[in-house]
């Protein structure tokens, strides 16, 4: 489903709230962003602007499952089956996303938020870059894009990713386009990293219909739903970018990074604008969930690997939960292993069994409450590969960052401290005991 229809089944679940106050778009909106945690949010009255503002459209998992109409856990199964199996999307001539063309090139039409005082500039946090590698082919990913003036941005490109690999390719100006404001299967596969050469479009087509249509400007095909596309070139005229806030809550640096210069901005009649809080339950929740899917297919490799969840607590990227059908004594420690090696960003992992909710912070607690003992289930690795979002890593630059790793074995003990592997029933003994349920209404009448 398209923004406006998700804004609609949101609001007919009473999952949105609905801002008719006035809000400046420059320091103000981000505080009440913030402010309403991971609610989803509709702002209709704009300061200087006649474009609404939703945020906080898959800041839960149960935003993601109602776009992509699908149960929140079983996320990650659609999420792996479009990985293993993408779809050629459908060329349309004609699409939502060109129904008004801009006359002149003015970023001054988007109501880009400025988010704190202390950033480098107003930053596009939902826009997803489309490019087309000259070696690789089309790449689709999610770039934060910091303004500079009426035509141009500051694109921060991560080194080694799909972007910065197409423009490290392209000799002269790479045409690219920016799209925001997109259904939620299409961010999601913007998210997603997949072999070079695996276009992100097919796999954003393999979770629901993405009709395609080719720019005004340029040769590159766009998702027809997108509310605005901003097409333009990435030179290779560098800038200094930043600061701004990242996942982890904090600062990133500030660095040179390329300039786009946009040529042609078209978008949809009565177009909303998507605002990405940076760092919060949005961003942590659409930049880790698409890692979930590698962590799984490494699992699965070793053994039973039946869910797996990057948590809140952990920025959705640093800290994560896996759940395994255990079928010998050592699964556990496998997985563990396994886990590191399928998100290599991934500082602490825990391995739980089949009755424990990975997605429920309480269980995975108590599974290591219950279930786990430091001297024989706690794995650590020293001078790891890390990931630069972690403020405690080493780091050094021009270098991949190093940190040490843990993963806690909290899954049913197999083996006794004498070293004789338990039978099924003493294992038994670990599993929480379980009340029946019953029919409250049938005990409790509302009074009048």
């Amino acid at each position: 489903m398209n923004v406006a229809e998700l804004i609609a089944a949101l609001r007919a679940e009473g999952q949105l709230v609905e801002i008719e106050r006035e809000v400046d778009p420059h320091l103000e909106m981000a505080r009440v962003i913030h402010a309403l945690d991971d609610r989803a949010i509709l702002f209709k009255r704009v300061k200087g602007y006649d474009v609404p503002i939703a945020a906080n459209l898959c800041a839960r998992r149960a935003y993601l499952g109602l776009a992509l109409d699908v149960a929140p856990d079983r996320l990650l199964f659609e999420l792996v089956r479009a990985l293993e199996h993408p779809v050629e999307p459908e060329i349309v001539g004609r699409a939502p996303c060109q129904q008004v063309i801009e006359p002149q090139v003015d970023l001054g039409r988007l109501p880009i938020l400025f988010h704190k005082e202390e950033d480098g500039g107003p930053y596009v946090t939902s826009g997803a870059l489309i490019t087309r590698d000259p070696v690789h082919g089309v790449n689709m990913a999610i770039h934060r894009l910091m303004k500079l003036d009426e035509r141009r941005f500051a694109a921060r490109l991560v080194e080694g990713r799909g972007t910065h690999t197409a423009w490290k390719n392209s000799p002269g100006d790479l045409p690219v386009a920016i799209c925001i404001g997109l259904p939620l299967h299409v961010l999601l596969a913007a998210a997603m990293s997949p072999a070079k050469g695996v276009n992100e479009l097919h796999i954003a087509a393999a979770l629901a219909p993405t009709p395609l249509v080719r720019c005004r400007s340029n040769d590159l095909l766009v998702p027809a739903e997108a509310e605005w596309v901003l097409e333009g070139r990435l030179t290779h005229e560098l800038t200094r970018e930043g600061p701004f806030i990242d996942l982890t809550e904090t600062y990133d640096i500030t660095r040179l990074q390329p300039i786009i210069e946009i040529d042609c901005i078209t978008h949809r009649k009565n177009a909303c604008y998507h605002a990405l809080l940076p760092g919060l339950a949005e961003h942590k929740l659409l930049m880790g969930m698409p890692r979930e899917p590698t962590i799984y297919a490494a699992v699965k490799r070793v053994c039973e690997c039946t869910n797996v969840c990057l948590t809140a607590g952990g920025m959705s990227w640093l800290h994560g939960v896996v759940q395994i059908d255990k079928r010998h004594a050592d699964d556990g420690a496998r997985a563990i292993i396994a886990a590191l090696d399928g998100h290599s960003s991934m500082k602490h992992v825990v391995v739980v069994d089949i009755d424990v909710n990975p997605f429920d912070p309480a269980e995975v607690e108590w599974a290591i409450a219950t279930r786990f003992q430091a001297d024989r289930d706690l794995y650590i690795f020293t001078d790891q590969p890390s990931s630069s979002l972690d403020p405690s890593a080493h780091h050094v630059q021009g270098q991949k960052s190093r940190t040490a790793k843990m993963g806690l074995d909290a899954t049913i003990p197999w083996v006794d401290h004498a070293g004789h592997e338990r039978t099924w029933q003493e294992r038994a003994a670990f599993v929480r005991v379980v009340y029946p349920s019953v029919e409250l209404d049938a005990y409790i009448s509302e009074r009048p």
